[in-house]
């Protein structure tokens, strides 16, 4: 073989390498604090800065916390609340219809009503009662009290509140995925307090990887203790657990931020974490605490009756042991 021959293969292989490099995405990554919560985005955006795409989630962030934030006394869901308006946008609506069907699903266990209940038990900003009135407050607490009609917010009882913190972050993620996409991503995790969106793969090709924290009380590392991993490569993904979020009462018993709508009263079981992945973190992020007020029987029963929701569920074992369970459709992304 001649010189020339030999110089043309060379030329034409380097020609392939560089081809391929050229094709590998430039990701962009945005840390954070969103919905008062950490942010991370990685992306392969296009035809934008990362100053322009943190703009971009800095203008949304306020979009969001103006109207669904039941913290702001401005939003356009606490001035509903307190029924100053009964106009609502598009974020109320959805929020609401979503929570409807999954509502509906539930046996009364899910439901956005509940925001007289959170109040009374301490976990909106305000101080819990030594012995709440559930029996009054539950008079009007329930899906069919409240609902939509040409665009505005119709109340059986005016003392109906809403509070969406079960579903408006998920959504925010969902709107979040929807932003970067926009922006061309085709591979891309966003990630609001742990809920997560993802699309592709992420810098070396390989699947996002997300970690699902062990349920011990009080645990508050963001990552330091980690129960499994989670491979994904399209979905939304959300956790729910009561091992932040509780308190000891004047008796010394836990209280759980998860509430029974039926009773009023705070639900704990031997089910300690829910991870949920689901076509939309909307959907992830309110099916998790869905499943979570329902405990493992009837969660892992509803789960069967969901195609395209997938669960991984960490129960008390003995002692200080856990136990796990891993529907059909999960087992293929827990990583060994």
């Amino acid at each position: 073989m001649g010189k020339r021959s030999i110089s043309g293969l060379v030329a034409a292989a380097a020609a392939v390498l560089f081809a391929g490099c050229a094709e590998r995405p430039e990701y962009t990554t945005v840390d954070g604090v969103m919905l008062g919560t950490t942010l991370h985005v990685v992306a392969d955006v296009r035809n934008t800065t990362p100053q322009e795409l943190y703009r971009a989630i800095m203008d949304l962030d306020r979009e969001a916390k103006a109207s669904m934030s039941i913290f702001d006394e401005g939003s356009l869901l606490s001035r509903l609340n307190r029924n100053e308006t009964d106009s609502v946008d598009r974020h109320i609506a959805f929020n609401l219809h979503l929570a409807d069907s999954i509502g509906a699903l539930s046996d009364g266990r899910y439901d956005v009503t509940v925001k007289p209940l959170v109040e009374a038990w301490g976990f909106a900003g305000k101080q819990a009662e030594a012995h709440p009135n559930l029996d009054s407050l539950l008079t009007f607490v329930g899906r069919d009290k409240v609902h939509i009609e040409n665009g505005r917010l119709v109340k059986a009882d005016p003392r109906v509140q809403l509070d969406f913190n079960s579903v408006a972050k998920g959504y925010t993620v969902d709107l979040l995925a929807g932003l970067v996409e926009g922006f061309g991503a085709g591979n891309y995790i966003v990630d609001i307090g742990g809920e997560v969106r993802c699309r592709g793969v992420n810098r070396q090709g390989n699947p996002w990887r997300i970690g699902v924290e062990t349920p011990f009380d009080g645990n508050m590392s963001d990552g330091d203790y980690l129960q499994r991993r989670i491979r994904l490569t399209e979905g939304g993904l959300a956790t729910s657990g009561n091992y932040r979020r509780f308190y000891l009462d004047a008796d010394g018993n836990k209280v759980a931020h998860t509430l029974d709508p039926r009773t009023g009263r705070s639900v704990l079981s031997r089910l300690l974490s829910v991870t949920v992945v689901a076509p939309t973190c909307a959907e992830a992020d309110a099916l998790g605490t869905m499943f979570l007020a329902m405990g493992a029987d009837d969660a892992r029963a509803a789960v069967d009756r969901m195609p395209g929701v997938k669960v991984y569920f960490i129960l008390a074992g003995d002692g200080d042991a856990y136990e796990e369970y891993v529907s059909p459709a999960m087992q293929p992304l827990i990583m060994k």
